[in-house]
């Protein structure tokens, strides 16, 4: 059954309460929960995904989150772009056997890592089963404790984009109100259904000019879902047009930091709370899946 946030104009003491839970730690307190694998995705380029991906890891990392970005545009690096960091090693030199995962984490802003994709490079543009198991391995070998791990995966839906969503355990699509834009976004979700067996789907609609465009985009996805697939898509929220955020970009800052009180900063801090306070996923959705094991043992001492 989809599920829409009912009242999204009227979320602001709802947002403001769950904000102060959230910092609090209530919600998760006297509980243990795996780390969480959200999949940030999109039908086509030029949605704003790569940007959404970096302010919600800054909101989420206010929030008192420990937070790991996986850059998985393995052939065109930009989150490391929009942070303006230069590191040093990538995933490329993790794939061919020169380092190890922990020794490529970059350092982003408010304590976030960064595992930073190569760039013009197409070696492992197309990851072989090999290569998945590494970094399936490499990942829960490694010692940190993230609360959120965010995947931004390239866009489209190459072999890498499939693997990267079904080794999550959420789906994000961000899409736009752009005709070509939902119509990219409604084919991920087609493909990842029907041929990868995915059920659940996270929507967040960026660069509207008002809530109501953001809630019609979701409107017309869960139409012609219900009509043709058998997925839910629970409507996470939405991300107002600003010019600032190109302002942001240019400057390889993150908008939250740069305009912490603008419009889009205040979008984006709700989304972070959406997200913590959403209900972690208990399973695993199959058996090849980030941090899975983990996943497995916690669910095994409840």
């Amino acid at each position: 059954m989809n599920r829409t946030r009912s009242a999204v104009q009227d979320q602001a003491d709802t947002l403001r309460t769950l904000s102060d839970t959230v910092r609090s730690g209530s919600l998760s307190q006297g509980r243990e929960y795996p780390t969480r694998v959200y999949a940030i995705t999109s039908g086509k380029g030029g949605v704003g995904k790569t940007a959404v991906v970096a302010n919600v890891a800054v909101s989420l990392a206010r929030l008192g989150k420990k937070v790991l970005i996986l850059d998985a545009d393995l052939g065109l690096a930009n989150i490391d772009v929009v942070f303006g960091l230069a590191p040093r090693f990538n995933l490329n030199h993790f794939f061919a056997g020169e380092q190890e995962l922990a020794d490529i984490l970059a350092d982003g802003p408010h304590g976030i890592k960064i595992l930073p994709a190569g760039s013009g490079v197409q070696n492992f543009t197309r990851l072989d089963s090999q290569q998945k198991l590494k970094l399936l391995d490499g990942l829960d070998m490694m010692h940190n404790d993230f609360d959120f791990v965010l995947i931004d995966t390239e866009a489209g839906i190459s072999e890498n984009v499939t693997y990267f969503n079904t080794a999550a355990q959420e789906i994000l699509i961000v899409t736009t109100p752009d005709p070509t834009a939902i119509t990219d976004a409604y084919a991920l979700m087609k493909l990842l259904s029907t041929q990868y067996h995915e059920k659940r789907f996270n929507l967040v609609v960026n660069q509207i000019q008002h809530e109501n465009e953001a809630l019609d985009v979701f409107r017309k996805l869960t139409m012609v879902s219900n009509r043709y697939l058998d997925i839910s898509i629970d409507f996470l929220g939405s991300i107002p047009a600003d010019r600032q955020m190109i302002d942001a970009i240019r400057k390889q800052r993150v908008i939250v930091d740069l305009y912490p009180s603008s419009k889009v900063s205040a979008a984006f801090a709700n989304l972070a709370v959406t997200i913590c306070a959403e209900q972690p996923t208990s399973e695993p959705k199959g058996g090849v899946q980030f941090f899975w094991k983990k996943i497995l043992d916690i669910g095994g001492r409840r």
